[in-house]
């Protein structure tokens, strides 16, 4: 009886210290690898084996692989940039406004120019977010607009999680976008964008990223928006969905919704309110 007694209380002071340790702590430690991988060699074999199989192919097959290779890059610019057929759209030439809303029903862009459309914009804006009463966040992020069509975002993510049984533990990811503005109309806007993420802490590791998003402005004052950005450290990803719900004023944004984090194998599932300041 007594050795059942023993046996049960260890099982659960046991099962209590493995669900007790944090979700930042299992987030950290899913990016670190065990040890390192031997990229180079396999760089270097798959540079031979596309050497071999280069040299085997004739006249006929390399011209029809430039054909296929020359319509693919095509077609991929025209989704990714412009095609022809969108150069004599209004949305083509459209200019940066002061802010959503500023002095009209626009969005970020405008088809007339005034001395409400700059050549740059920026916008920064800070939000607190939650999980729960023992984990909170907070978002900082700058982007700055310019020639139009172009952008460049810098984030700023940190968490913090007070847990009972293992103490306080943190983390920090940093994100640098450069984004181009596929869609840009009067009421819309659709974004996508490649850059890097770095993870600090026990991680300390920089990693590809990339984003897609828009923003939708479907009555003055408000405006919905949503993005989705992805980081690949290590063997596992970073990833981070947003929905956000906008009401503009002036020059201010003030901003409520959603945010999802996979950080590694753990999800967050977090409340967000915060404020923009354009300028």
């Amino acid at each position: 009886m007594m050795r059942y007694f023993v046996f049960s209380l260890i099982l659960i002071v046991f099962n209590t210290a493995v669900e007790g340790q944090s979700k930042i702590k299992k987030a950290e430690e899913s990016l670190i690898l065990p040890e390192k991988s031997s990229l180079s060699s396999t760089l270097e074999y798959t540079a031979s084996e596309t050497h071999k199989t280069s040299e085997s192919g004739g006249f006929f097959t390399d011209f029809v692989g430039d054909v296929f290779v020359q319509i693919f890059a095509y077609t991929v610019y025209a989704a990714a940039f412009e095609s022809p057929f969108e150069m004599d759209n209004k949305a083509s030439r459209a200019f940066l406004t002061t802010a959503p809303y500023y002095q009209s029903k626009k969005g970020h862009y405008t088809y007339t120019s005034d001395k409400n459309t700059p050549i740059f914009r920026s916008v920064f804006s800070g939000r607190y977010i939650s999980e729960n009463s023992r984990l909170k966040g907070l978002n900082l992020n700058l982007n700055m607009r310019f020639l139009k069509r172009w952008s460049a975002q810098l984030n700023y993510l940190q968490l913090w999680e007070n847990n009972p049984n293992f103490g306080y533990d943190n983390l920090g990811v940093y994100m640098a976008l450069a984004k181009y503005h596929r869609v840009r109309t009067e009421k819309f806007d659709a974004w996508w964008g490649l850059g890097a993420s770095y993870v600090d802490g026990r991680v300390n590791n920089l990693g590809f990223t990339y984003g897609l998003g828009a923003e939708l402005f479907f009555a003055k004052p408000l405006s919905v928006e949503a993005n989705f950005n992805q980081a690949f450290i290590n063997k596992e990803t970073v990833n981070t969905f947003r929905g956000l719900l906008n009401y503009h004023l002036k020059r201010y944004k003030f901003i409520g919704g959603y945010e999802h984090l996979k950080i590694g194998n753990q999800k967050f599932s977090n409340v967000t309110l915060g404020l923009g300041v354009f300028f």
